[in-house]
This record gives structure tokens, sequence and C-alpha cells, in this order.
């Protein structure tokens, strides 16, 4: 085990900073979002599968940028339940057949790139191409309005919106899943939503930024904060105000407001998400949490837990 001894980990909530305003920012942030319209389009995609209806959708985030997000649900009538579902760091939404089980089940399934990375959607950031070196450190001296991640947290709620107004939608019966980015998207959309009913959140990204530091295990993922420290800041001298900026898009700290029913996935030899940056987020969530516990694994395939996912979302959106 790389980490704490497990009895600490338990108890664990981080180092990371939680800015005074946390709350308030994010109120601010989500009235944002109520002034814009995500006037979704949907397009029939050539991807086939029987029984199953496949689109390409587009729909308008904060700051102007276009989101994609695949949408897969069963042919016929009626109200089914839904899954959003997040992607890896610098990675996208994937292929059709990965989600085919879910509809396959009568779910309706909704995979959003993000913005900058290996998808679709748009980062309007003044480039074009891949820009997803440098996401989270994007905007941490500007107003911090115009944090990256918190506009790709947005983008998330965004996709709940829409997807909740599709009228094949049961919003009373919604879910969240990803792993690594994406289970700490699963995360921040639930906690910024209110009425996500599940959340399967496996090794959460972006938690706890300070810990990373303290390990010395910010060169792989965490690659930016390394380079900033050593091309801006070399000495830390202004450390604590950026690890208070960085508190704003950090999931140990949006943790807090996840009510919903929560499945976790950890680690004990993650060194991309170290486990005690997870575990900060488990702890912090004050609903009804089942903790899936990995010893001897790092950032990887899991067994098992796919399987677990499966039967989690399906006996909990009947």
């Amino acid at each position: 085990m790389i980490e704490l001894p497990l009895h600490e980990l338990r108890n664990y909530r981080g180092i990371s900073p939680k800015p005074e305003d946390f709350d308030a920012y994010w109120d601010k942030a989500l009235d944002e979002l109520d002034t814009v319209r995500p006037g979704p389009v949907l397009v029939p995609a050539a991807f086939a599968a029987r029984g199953v209806e496949c689109f390409h959708l587009w729909y308008s985030g904060v700051r102007g940028a276009k989101i994609y997000a695949k949408y897969l649900r069963p042919k016929g009538e009626g109200k089914h339940p839904a899954l959003l579902h997040f992607h890896g760091y610098s990675m996208s939404s994937g292929d059709w057949s990965g989600y085919l089980q879910y509809v396959h089940e009568g779910m309706c399934v909704f995979a959003m790139d993000c913005r900058g990375q290996g998808g679709m959607s748009e980062d309007v950031g003044g480039v074009t191409g891949n820009t997803h070196h440098g996401q989270i450190i994007r905007g941490v001296w500007d107003d911090p309005q115009d944090l990256l991640f918190r506009h790709i947290f947005l983008d998330t709620v965004q996709l709940y919106r829409v997807a909740a107004a599709m009228p094949e939608v049961d919003r009373e019966r919604m879910a969240t899943a990803g792993g690594s980015q994406g289970g700490a998207l699963s995360a921040a959309c639930s906690a910024l939503v209110g009425a996500i009913k599940l959340s399967a959140i496996q090794y959460p990204f972006l938690s706890d930024y300070k810990r990373v530091v303290e390990m010395g295990m910010h060169g792989t993922a965490y690659q930016e904060i390394l380079e900033y420290f050593r091309r801006y800041d070399p000495m830390h001298e202004k450390e604590d105000e950026f690890f208070e900026r960085l508190g704003y898009i950090d999931v140990k700290n949006l943790a807090e407001r996840i009510h919903n029913k929560a499945l976790v996935a950890i680690g004990l030899n993650d060194e991309i998400c170290p486990p005690s940056t997870c575990f900060a987020v488990y702890n912090a969530i004050p609903g009804d949490k089942r903790l899936c516990l990995y010893p001897e694994f790092g950032h990887e395939w899991l067994p098992k837990y796919e399987d677990m996912v499966f039967e989690f979302l399906r006996g909990g959106l009947p």
C-alpha cells in the first residue's frame, strides 16, 4: 500500500482548502447556466443495434460552447430511466457498443464529451483542437468564475437538464457514472443537480490537490500542477492562494452536497488518483453510500466492479 493506513483513510477528509464562499460561488455559476438555453439538436447516428436508437446530441453550454454527447435510447414508447456517463481525462465518450447493456436493460444513455479533450465538444478558449493538458489550472489566476473545470462541471448539469426534458426520460429515475475524471464528473453532477437518484464513482480524479502535491504524486494525471510550480512558482510563494482557488473545483468539496445513493470504488495502490484523495470524496458524501475497496489494485480495470455498477443501476432504477 502506498498510502496512509486504512484505518486513517476511512476518516480522512482532505487537506486542500474549501473557500469560504464556495456555496455562493456555485450558486452564481448555476445562475449563469440558467441564462443559457441548451437548444438541443439530435442527429441520427450511423451506428445501429437491434432495439436501440442512436443519436448525436449537441447542446449549448456556458460561454458559448457547443457540447457533444452520444444518446442511445430503447425503441418504443414509454418512460425510461436515464444514465449520464462521463469519461476519463483526455479521452472521449468512446464506442456506441459500450453502452448497449444499459439500453437493453431499458435505460436511456447520455455519454458526454468534455471540452477540449478527445471527443467532439468545443473548447472556446481561443484555440481549436485538443487542449486537455493544463485544464485543471486553466483560469487559476483569472476570475475564479473563469476556471475551465467550472465550465465542464456545468456542462454535466446542462446535460442533466437536456436529458430530463426528453419526453421518453423519467426524470425521477436518473443516475450518473464514470471513472477517474468520469468519477469526478459523476460526483460533481450529482452534487450540483440535487435530483440524481444514483451515482457510480470510480477512483475520482480532481480531488484534494494539495494532498497530491504533498505526496509527490503529481507527475502523471496531475502533471500540470508540477509544471506550474516548476515554471511559475518554484519556491511556492503563492501556494496557499493557488490551492484556495483550486478549491472551487475540488470534488471533495462538492461531495458534501451529494445526498443520493452512491457506489464508490477505490484501489489502494492507485498512483494516478491517490487513495487518500479518493477517500476524501467518499468520506465527504453524507448520503447512503457503499465502498468497493480493492487493496491490490491501482488505476486500472477492477474485477467485478462493472457488474456491481450494472446491478446497482438496475436495482436502483427499476
